[in-house]
Order: structure tokens, then C-alpha cells, then sequence
């Protein structure tokens, strides 16, 4: 990708705080990450050329569809983490309405229907998006504002590595508040900025990479979530991460990447303790009344 990086496509935090943007020592080859100075959201200095250059690698038939032992753990995480949204809704909802904002080729609309749940989906990326419909899903094709869905609609909808992407990400979490049910839940995926691997890897860490990771420009931790939240008239309902990698494996000899293992698992449950794990799960709850 050549693509000029002057015009950063930041010049203020997208959270809405007040901070200035500073510049970090976390180098990338677009320019060193910015920090906003009162929330701590790390954000990317490429252009916006750039930046809908990268998002196009979306825009294909099999889309996030994973495969062979990567479907199995994604199953698996992925239950997980829906059923417990079943539990938490009201248990009067017998098939809950699920939406998946950025559902791409439909892999969590499939765990979603095994979960019990009513699923739908909202994709822009159109090759994908029609994937998820010969699945057999309600997937409208196209930017959640142009689905216009009903109010107090679903009970649940997901972002899960969608919010990373978004340059004004209060406007679709707004909209999406506007048709939850009361007491319904937001839940949202993304990696953890205030991570222990961004402070051992920094601008080495792969979910940086806008080459490996399309559209990743907006980076969030657990105190920017909570802005957020209480900008958009959330309840913060739970907020947790997971796993720490020292290290990528491209980037290391096999005795050091043996040794990052090991640092890895013994650093596993105090990042759980700390939410210093670099994958991170915020559930955000519209208030009842």
C-alpha cells in the first residue's frame, strides 16, 4: 500500500473528550500513534486515502467467515459470550432479536441462531453481505442509519471488531441505543489500547497494522469505553479482557517466542484481575426506564 499520509485522519478524539491529541513514541509506518491527553484513546496518523484503501479488503464473498480450528474457537468463544447475554436480558423474551452490526459473511448470525436467538445483520461490503443472505439471514446491505429499524426493536446487538474503524463512533452507538429494547444490551469487541502487550510490543503489535488489519485506526481501553458509554446514555454493565502475547511470532526466533509463552500464561490471570489483557469485552446495558 503507497498511499501519501499527510491530512491524518484525526484531529481531535472521536470518544468527544476535550483532551488534546499528543504525540507517542509508538511508531507505525504512517507516523507515530497519537494519545488523547484526558481519555488515553490511541488513534492513527494515516490518511483518509488510506485508510478507505484498506477497508476494501472487506468487500469480498467469504468475508470474516472463519475456518478449520479458527471456526471451532470462534464457536466456542463466541457461545460463550451470547449465552450469557441471554442470561442477562429479561428472561421473558423467549427468542430474543439479535442484530450484528458489521456482520460481514454471517459467522456470528450462524452462532447466534444456535444460541436461540432471532439473528439479523447490517453489512456495507456487499460481496459479503450476500453471503450472509444465501445463508439463509435478514442482512440489510448497507450502513445501519440507512436500515432505518424500528424502536426499542432488538434485544441484543453486537460490534464485534467493528468500533476500531469508526471515525465518529458516538453516532452509531446512538442509533444503535435507539433501537435496543430497555434493558437491552450492547456488546463490543475490540483490543484494549491500556494493554500490557501494547507496553511490551508497542508499535510492533500486529492489530496496529493497517496492512494486516484493514480500517484498524481507533484504538480503544476500558476508561475511553466508559466515556462513551455515559456519552451515549449507556449503563456500563461489565467490562473484562483477556491474554497477553509479549511478542508476534513473526517477529521472533523460536527460543524467544518459547519464552513468550511462558511469560504469556503466567501473566494470563493477573491480566484478567487488572483488565491489562489486550481483548476486550464491553458490555454496555440501555437503562431500563
Amino acid at each position: 500500500m503507497d498511499i501519501e499520509t499527510s491530512d491524518a485522519i484525526f484531529n481531535h478524539c472521536p470518544v468527544g473528550c476535550h483532551g488534546s491529541l499528543e504525540d507517542t513514541s509508538i511508531k507505525l509506518p504512517e507516523g507515530n500513534l497519537k494519545r488523547c491527553s484526558e481519555c488515553g484513546q490511541l488513534l492513527s496518523a494515516c490518511s483518509k486515502a488510506w485508510f478507505d484503501e484498506s477497508m476494501q479488503e472487506f468487500n469480498v464473498p467469504q468475508g470474516t467467515l472463519p475456518s478449520g480450528k479458527n471456526k471451532k474457537r470462534y464457536h466456542q468463544r463466541m457461545g460463550s459470550i451470547l449465552n450469557n447475554a441471554r442470561k442477562t436480558i429479561a428472561k421473558n423474551r423467549e427468542t430474543p432479536r439479535l442484530l450484528d452490526v458489521g456482520c460481514s459473511s454471517g459467522a456470528l448470525l450462524l452462532v447466534a441462531k444456535e444460541c436461540g436467538f432471532e439473528p439479523f445483520g447490517a453489512e456495507p461490503a456487499k460481496q459479503a453481505a450476500a453471503t450472509a443472505q444465501k445463508l439463509g439471514f435478514d442482512v440489510f446491505s448497507g450502513f445501519l442509519h440507512d436500515a432505518h429499524y424500528p424502536d426499542n426493536h432488538f434485544d441484543v446487538v453486537t460490534l464485534f471488531e467493528v468500533i476500531e474503524h469508526l471515525l465518529i463512533p458516538d453516532e452509531i452507538v446512538r442509533e444503535i441505543r435507539r433501537i435496543l429494547k430497555p434493558g437491552g444490551l450492547l456488546l463490543i469487541g475490540t483490543g484494549n489500547a491500556d494493554s500490557w502487550t501494547v507496553k511490551m510490543q508497542r508499535g510492533s503489535w500486529e492489530y496496529f497494522d493497517i496492512r494486516s488489519h484493514g480500517g484498524h485506526i481507533s484504538f480503544f481501553n476500558p476508561r475511553s469505553i466508559l466515556l462513551l458509554a455515559k456519552k451515549c446514555d449507556f449503563d456500563l454493565y461489565a467490562i473484562s479482557t483477556k491474554r497477553v502475547n509479549p511478542v508476534e511470532r513473526k517477529n521472533a526466533s523460536k527460543v524467544t517466542y518459547e519464552m513468550a509463552k511462558i511469560v504469556r500464561e503466567l501473566l494470563a490471570i493477573p491480566a484478567r484481575w487488572t483488565n491489562k489483557g489486550h481483548d476486550m469485552l464491553a458490555v454496555l446495558k440501555k437503562p431500563e426506564q
